[in-house]
């Protein structure tokens, strides 16, 4: 069955919110990585389990504000239909960021190596 071309797009949002914070909680990964390669204060606040090291808290950290900013997010969106070209855009840039970030001689750029 087709719709009429008339007929408003469906609502798009909690996808939206899906994909901008799957990329925002990689982009925190990423930049919680950096600082607490640079940091040894915050290395050791994000030391949760002593095996793996502050890699331990920097992914635990990360997972909980991608879950919070997904929430948020779905919540806002939940019945609206966004602009998913912009929402993609942004995301792909997070995406871009969070890669470099991981790449060792980027993060040694930010911490003056």
């Amino acid at each position: 069955m087709t719709e009429p071309a008339n007929s408003p797009a469906p609502p798009n949002g909690a996808i939206a919110a899906a994909v901008l914070s799957c990329s925002l909680g990689c982009f925190v990964l990423g930049v919680l990585a950096v600082a607490a390669d640079g940091s040894k204060a915050l290395a050791a606040a994000l030391n949760f389990y002593k095996p793996s090291g502050p890699l331990s808290g920097v992914t635990t950290v990360a997972i909980i504000l991608w879950l919070i900013l997904w929430a948020a997010l779905a919540a806002r969106w939940r019945n609206q239909t966004v602009a998913f070209a912009k929402v993609s855009a942004f995301a792909f840039a997070f995406l871009t960021l969070s890669l470099l970030l991981t790449f060792p001689p980027i993060g040694d750029l930010f911490l003056s190596r």
